[in-house]
C-alpha cells in the first residue's frame, strides 16, 4: 500500500527538483481548489494527499502540456483537439485514483471526479440549449434576415466591426458572455459569407467585447455575481471598473480595425422574411435567458436548470410547428399532378438541432476541466495560495496573475479559488481581481466560455491559433485596463 507520511513529505519536499520546477510551475499553473473531503481512518480524518512534490503530480503536469500543446496543433496535425485533451483527462484521474487506492482511501479521488464532471455537466447542458436556440433560428432564417437589413443599410466591413463588437460589450452586461457570443457570432457569420478575414477578427472582437462587458457589472459574469454575493464589494462599486472594461475592449479592437478590409460586402436590395415561428423563437430563446437569470438569483440553482427549462419551451413549440405545418393528405387527383415529395420541406425536428452542435469543441473543454479538476486536488491550490497572497506586497501581482491564469482555466472557478483562499486585501485589490479574471480569459480562444462557444459555432473561421496571433493586443488592452484601474480608482487601494 502507498502512503506519504509526514516524513516521507518532507523527503520530497527538500529534492532538488523541487526548487527548480516549482516557480515554472507557480507561474504557468494557477490551479482550481478542489472540495476539501475527509475521509475518517483509524487515525482520525484524513484530507486529500499533498502529491504537488510527488512523481504522480509531475506526470500530470507533463501530460497535459503535452495534451494542451497537441490542441493548439490542431491546425498542423490535423488532430482534432478533444482527442489529446479527453486522453489527458483520463490519464490524470487514473494517476490519482492509482495513488488513492494504492493509500487505502478510494472513495476521496471519486468523489473529486464527481465534482469536477458536475461543474462540466452544468456548462455542457447550457451551451446545448443556448447552440439548439441559435440553430433553430438559423434554420428560420433570423440571422439571413438580419443579415440582409443590416447589408440594405450600406455599412462597410469595417463600421459592422464596431457595431458587433459594441452591442456584445453592451449585451454581456446583462446577459452572460457565452449567450452574446454565441448570439453576435450567428450575426458575423451570416454578414461575413464573403469575408473570412472579417470574420475572424470579429469573432476575436466579440470574445473580448462579451468578456469586457460583463466584468463591470454585478450580474454580467460569474465572477462579478461571485466576489457580489460574497459581499467583497458593493453593487455600486463595480461601475467603477466601466472605463477599464471599455479600455480592454477598445485598445485591441483599434488594432483589429487597421487590418480590416476597407470595403463593403454586397448590397443586399431584397429582403428575405423570417419563416414561420421564427419570431416566437427569438421571445422563447429570450424567456430562456430570464428563466436562467431568475433560478440563480431567485432560487439559487445553477442557470443550466434554466436553460433546460427554457429547452422545453423550444420543443413543446416545435410539436406544435410540426403539427401546425404537417402537409395535408392529398387528393388523388391532385397528387399525379404534384412535381416534389411532401412533408420534408417544412419539418421542424428539435433534436436534429442538437445532433448538429460542435461535438468535438465540447469534447475538448471536457478534457480541459477534468485536467485541471484533477491537478487541482493533487494540491496545487494550497501551496501556490501561500506563494501568490503570503507577503501583502506581492498582492497586485498576485491578481495579475490570477488574470493570466483564467486564459487557462475558467474565470469562474478562478474566482471560486480566490474566495475560498480569502485573501485579506483593500477594495481595491478586490475590484483588479474581478476585472483581471473578467477579461483575463480573453488572451486565449479557451480562456472563457465565450470563446469556446464561439470556437464550435464557427468552425473554420475562428480557432485557437488565429485568436493567439492576436494575443500580443490582447495582452496590451489587458495591461492597459488595469492602468486605467490604478489610475480611476486609486482611492480603494
Amino acid at each position: 500500500m502507498l502512503s506519504l507520511s509526514l516524513s516521507q513529505r518532507r523527503h520530497l519536499r527538500e529534492l532538488p527538483l523541487t526548487r527548480i520546477l516549482f516557480p515554472v510551475l507557480a507561474a504557468c499553473v494557477l490551479f482550481i481548489g478542489a472540495p476539501k473531503l475527509c475521509l475518517a481512518g483509524d487515525h482520525g480524518p484524513v484530507g486529500p494527499l499533498d502529491l504537488t512534490r510527488h512523481w504522480a503530480g509531475y506526470l500530470a503536469v507533463l501530460i497535459f502540456f503535452l495534451a494542451y500543446f497537441l490542441a493548439m496543433a490542431e491546425e498542423v496535425t490535423e488532430l482534432r483537439k478533444s482527442k489529446p485533451m479527453v486522453f489527458a483527462a483520463s490519464v490524470i484521474w487514473g494517476l490519482v485514483a492509482a495513488v488513492y487506492v494504492g493509500g487505502g482511501m478510494p472513495e476521496q479521488a471519486g468523489e473529486a471526479f464527481r465534482a469536477s464532471l458536475l461543474t462540466y455537466a452544468e456548462l455542457l447542458l447550457f451551451i446545448l440549449v443556448s447552440m439548439t436556440y441559435l440553430n433553430a433560428m438559423e434554420d428560420l432564417d433570423v440571422f439571413e434576415a438580419l443579415r440582409c437589413w443590416l447589408l440594405g443599410k450600406g455599412y462597410s466591413y469595417r463600421q459592422l466591426f464596431w457595431l458587433t463588437g459594441i452591442l456584445a460589450f453592451m449585451i454581456s452586461s446583462v446577459c452572460n458572455n457565452l449567450t452574446t457570443a454565441l448570439l453576435m457570432g450567428a450575426v458575423v457569420m451570416a454578414l461575413g459569407k464573403d469575408c473570412p478575414r472579417f470574420v475572424t477578427l470579429s469573432c476575436i472582437n466579440i470574445v473580448v467585447a462579451a468578456n469586457a462587458g460583463g466584468s463591470f457589472s454585478p450580474f454580467g459574469d460569474i465572477t462579478t455575481l461571485l466576489i457580489w454575493q460574497n459581499g467583497k464589494v458593493p453593487f455600486v462599486d463595480f461601475f467603477h471598473l466601466l472605463i477599464p472594461s471599455i479600455v480592454n475592449f477598445a485598445l485591441p479592437a483599434a488594432c483589429m480595425f487597421l487590418f480590416l478590409p476597407r470595403q463593403r460586402p454586397a448590397a443586399v436590395d431584397k429582403r428575405i422574411p423570417i419563416k414561420t415561428g421564427g419570431r416566437p423563437i427569438i421571445v422563447l430563446f429570450l424567456l430562456t435567458i430570464v428563466t436562467a437569470v431568475g433560478f440563480e438569483n431567485f432560487l439559487h440553482l445553477p442557470p443550466a436548470a434554466g436553460m433546460m427549462a427554457g429547452l422545453t419551451y423550444l420543443k413543446f413549440y416545435s410539436f406544435y410547428l410540426q403539427k401546425k405545418t404537417a402537409p395535408k393528405t392529398p387528393d388523388p387527383d391532385e397528387l399525379v399532378a404534384q412535381d416534389e415529395p411532401i412533408g420534408e420541406a417544412d419539418e421542424f425536428d428539435i433534436f436534429k438541432k442538437v445532433s448538429r452542435l460542435e461535438w468535438d469543441t465540447l469534447l475538448f473543454f471536457y478534457g480541459v476541466m477534468l485536467s485541471m479538476g484533477g491537478l487541482s486536488f493533487i494540491g496545487y491550490l494550497e501551496y501556490i495560495s501561500e506563494f501568490l497572497y503570503a507577503d501583502p506586497d506581492r498582492t497586485t501581482f498576485a491578481n495579475i496573475l490570477v488574470g493570466i491564469a483564467s486564459a487557462f482555466i475558467d474565470n469562474g472557478t478562478i474566482m471560486l479559488a480566490v474566495l475560498s483562499m480569502d485573501p485579506h486585501i483593500s477594495q481595491g485589490q478586490w475590484l483588479l481581481v474581478t476585472l483581471t479574471a473578467g477579461v483575463g480569459g480573453s488572451l486565449l480562444a479557451i480562456g472563457s466560455a465565450a470563446g469556446v462557444g464561439l470556437l464550435g459555432q464557427t468552425k473554420g473561421y475562428y480557432s485557437f491559433g488565429a485568436h493567439l496571433k492576436w494575443g500580443p493586443v490582447i495582452l496590451l488592452g489587458y495591461f492597459a485596463s488595469i492602468g486605467a484601474h490604478f489610475l480611476i480608482n486609486r482611492s480603494y487601494f
